[in-house]
């Protein structure tokens, strides 16, 4: 069976194809690290993990790059206010980008290039798009000059001077035309710089994903390129016009593009203050339910963000948990019935299910429905007394392995609200409260814990 990708660039579901026949070269956009990240970016980076993790499953080699676009106008602008350097605020935000994708079980890019180590390179490119004409310098800027590139507006499906007519363009008359985009900045008075052929300054934001893709993936053609929606123009069509301009090849063979988030049906705007950080976000909820809440939409359409909407992955995800604890020793294979082979057909049906929902454009929200009609099947056999565990680590293999749900992880969240509840019952008998301490020690053992009261304290124990 193939894979089939809604392709930005023909906008048209395409069979995925890459370059080698098992090796896909695949490069997002990371993060502008001046601020903390938002649920804008867990949507973005959980999206692109399991569209890796999805291509691994069916055996393809991916090699991801990630980047961080650690000098910019915001993070010089921002450094200033902190009166801190450019470098001590990318790093500070890096660290908290790692922190909140870590607990949401975003596994690690192959590699994290950042700007300031790619300078040499991207003057390097900046100069052969002069050589080529594709560029002119201007006092101290270099500019790439959009009329040169005949099929710019190819990705966002829009023609020139619709753009010109549609965008707000950065005025500057040292352009010879305002579509015309900055590929070098001549520096401005106490701005971290860097020594160029036109003087000192700093690559231009486009410049950059261009560099730093093919140089660490290695290949002048990228078999995917991905972000947000926000991103299809102009840094999108940009990278376009100047990676093919440069080389002559097609830049990059299928771009993936995912959806925005809404909060209460509003855009996330910071000047709306509906933004919500993830630092604060996973305060309040378990990393897992968050990631679990953003993979029920499929990647391309918008999620809308509310409490309500939180709560009900919450309560889907708690009922899914509470089935994967199911004792499964009496369930084992060995055990099986003489008329299980309808129920083993019934996993290898469901995950079949799965793999054809994922194999349509990764549509998570049909390979989510699929498991939870599995679900169903096992609650009825777990009335009927009989084994399910099968089923259970099926389950268990397509959530973690698939859509990086892990359940050991959103055990120890649990564990934590556990140990709030025994605590209580502890502050209960130092009380000599008998009666609320007994009636804690019954909701545990419903919850399917013992309590051991030792003279260290009180333990909980799985039944």
């Amino acid at each position: 069976m193939s894979i089939f990708i809604h392709n930005t660039l023909t906008g048209k579901k395409e069979e995925f194809k890459p370059q080698k026949n098992n090796e896909v070269k695949m490069y997002v956009c990371g993060i502008t690290p001046y601020d903390e990240c938002h649920i804008g970016h867990a949507r973005c980076y959980v999206v692109f993990d399991v569209l890796r993790r999805y291509l691994a499953y069916r055996g393809y080699e991916v090699k991801y790059v990630q980047n961080f676009t650690d000098i910019d106008d915001k993070i010089i602008n921002r450094a200033k206010e902190l009166h801190i350097t450019t470098g001590e605020l990318a790093e500070k935000y890096i660290k908290n980008y790692f922190n909140v994708m870590d607990r949401l079980n975003v596994k690690r890019a192959d590699e994290y290039p950042r700007v300031t180590e790619n300078i040499e390179k991207i003057i390097s490119l900046v100069q052969t798009l002069i050589d080529k004409g594709y560029a002119y310098p201007v006092d101290g800027d270099v500019f790439y000059s959009v009329d040169k590139f005949e099929q710019y507006g190819k990705l966002s499906h829009r023609k020139k001077e619709d753009i010109l007519a549609g965008a707000r363009v950065e005025v500057n008359q040292s352009k010879n035309n305002p579509l015309d985009f900055a590929l070098w900045k001549k520096s401005k008075p106490d701005e971290p710089s860097w020594p160029s052929p036109w003087g000192p300054g700093r690559p231009g934001w486009h410049i950059e994903c261009s560099v730093m893709s093919t140089e660490y993936l290695q290949t002048e053609t990228l078999d995917i390129h991905g972000g947000g929606m926000d991103l299809i123009f102009p840094h999108h069509e940009n990278e376009i016009a100047q990676s093919e301009a440069a080389t002559g090849k097609e830049f990059c063979r299928y771009w993936i593009h995912n959806g925005f988030v809404t909060i209460n049906q509003e855009k996330m705007s910071k000047s709306l203050g509906n933004t919500f950080t993830l630092s604060q976000l996973l305060k309040k909820y378990d990393p897992m339910v968050l990631r679990f809440f953003l993979l029920r939409q499929h990647y391309s359409s918008p999620v809308d963000f509310s409490d309500d909407k939180l709560e009900e992955a919450k309560k889907s995800l708690n009922g899914i948990f509470e089935l994967s604890n199911q004792d499964v020793k009496a369930a084992s294979p060995g055990k099986q019935t003489g008329n299980d082979n309808g129920f083993l057909e019934m996993i290898n049906n469901t995950e079949k299910e799965f793999q054809l929902a994922m194999d349509d454009d990764f549509n998570t929200a049909g390979a989510i429905g699929s498991i939870f009609k599995l679900i169903r099947e096992l609650n009825i056999r777990i009335s009927n007394k009989q084994p399910i565990a099968q089923g259970i680590l099926k389950i268990k293999q397509l959530f973690n392995e698939v859509l990086g749900i892990n359940f050991e992880s959103f055990s120890e969240e649990l564990s934590d609200a556990l140990k709030i509840i025994l605590s209580q019952r502890e502050e209960a008998r130092k009380n000599k409260d008998w009666k609320k301490s007994d009636e804690i020690r019954n909701k545990l053992t419903q919850m399917g814990y013992t309590v051991d009261d030792t003279p260290q304290g009180s333990r909980l124990k799985k039944i």
